[in-house]
């Protein structure tokens, strides 16, 4: 059920609108004038505004420029009975959907509000295939540690220098690396993830090597390893700490010679692979404690570039949280929940141990849990009970 906001100074207008679109299975919500609908539409979801022109507080227009700054999504059509075509223009320019005359004519009220709803769903339709079709994801935030990353992406990006990628869980590596790959010399080659973290020892070698027909006893036919299959692309080594010490050696052989030899094999194989790894562990406590090789550290960390918690730069959750409002509500189909400061603040005041990872989860709870407006009690019934 689409929900409409009325907004007109006339008692009458409001009532009659609202009566004649609720038959039609609109849901309503009313406001006296802008400044109230201004304030009702930065607190909830609407699918469509119908909004007057001359009101007390705030007009029509300087209505529809500010709600253009909290949801330019959102259609909104102005009704008057004291409007020109010079009105009805500049109103279109400012963006609003259509104008409408008052008396309003039903039909054509009707129609106007279809297309409207029309128009909303082809927006969200389209947000979700472009996010479907797009290589990379955003990199949300515009802290200092976030700049920092960005900054030296564009770097270090179009050389071929290995690259090793340190954070905890949950803080976006793997995009990190993706940005990199996109913003390479190699983007038109593969991206080939390997997880060394859920891949068993013994299996390692064999997904990064690849094995011949007959090498050990399931081994029933050839298989191509990770390395040949980023050929000419990049390799993204993902929890690398978790690799085994033979897996080590045999991935130090790959980037100082450029070769792979597959499981059960004599002949070499040349290969040309960026490498780029990631780990949530301190290598060269690792290293100190004999489970990783010290050679391999300084191959992989040419560059090192350290992704902050979410703890660290808690400056960008505000965007973060705006970001999986739309994203989730988009994939969901449903119009972009609003959430209000108090909420906000005690998102970004919360202690984000799973990162962004948990952030996201949260605020796709709270979509799913709360109202058309997330407020500071929802958090507080969904999120903060975990404590």
């Amino acid at each position: 059920m689409a929900t409409i906001l009325i907004i007109d100074d006339e008692k009458s207008i409001r009532k009659t609108l609202g009566e004649i679109l609720s038959y039609e299975g609109y849901k309503i919500d009313e406001a006296g004038d802008g400044e109230e609908g201004l304030k009702r539409f930065s607190e909830k979801a609407y699918d469509v505004v119908l909004c007057d022109i001359k009101m007390p507080k705030l007009d029509g227009i300087e209505f529809l420029e500010r709600s253009r700054e909290i949801n330019a999504d959102v259609p909104v059509i102005m009704i008057s009975g004291h409007g020109n075509i010079d009105t009805a223009v500049e109103a279109v320019k400012k963006g609003a959907f259509d104008y409408i005359s008052k008396p309003p004519d039903l039909n054509r009220l009707l129609i106007t509000l279809r297309n409207a709803l029309e128009k909303q769903s082809l927006i969200t339709e389209t947000k979700v295939l472009k996010r479907k079709v797009t290589k990379v994801q955003q990199m949300i935030g515009n802290s200092a540690p976030i700049q920092k990353i960005k900054d030296t992406i564009e770097k270090v990006a179009p050389t071929d220098a290995r690259i090793l990628i340190t954070g905890e869980n949950g803080v976006g590596k793997e995009l990190v690396a993706r940005w990199i790959h996109e913003r390479s010399n190699r983007n038109s080659g593969p991206m080939v993830e390997v997880n060394c973290a859920a891949i068993p020892g013994e299996l390692i070698e064999s997904e990064l090597f690849g094995h011949e027909k007959g090498s050990f006893t399931s081994a029933v036919k050839q298989r191509i390893g990770k390395f040949e299959t980023a050929n000419g692309g990049t390799l993204f080594l993902d929890e690398i700490g978790d690799m085994s010490l033979a897996a080590q050696a045999k991935v130090l052989r790959a980037l100082q010679e450029g070769k792979i030899t597959r499981v059960g094999a004599e002949k070499d194989i040349n290969v040309d692979v960026r490498v780029i790894a990631a780990t949530n562990k301190d290598l060269l406590k690792e290293v100190d404690e004999k489970n990783f090789r010290l050679d391999l550290y300084h191959r992989l960390g040419v560059i090192i570039i350290h992704v902050p918690s979410l703890n660290e730069r808690k400056d960008d959750i505000p965007a973060l949280v705006d970001h999986f409002l739309d994203s989730i509500a988009a994939d969901y189909g449903q119009p972009k929940k609003v959430i209000d400061k108090k909420a906000m603040d005690a998102l970004s005041n919360y202690d984000w141990t799973g990162n962004i990872r948990e952030l996201r989860n949260v605020v796709e709870r709270l979509i799913i849990l709360s109202g058309k407006t997330i407020s500071d009690e929802d958090v507080e019934n969904y999120v903060l009970p975990r404590k």
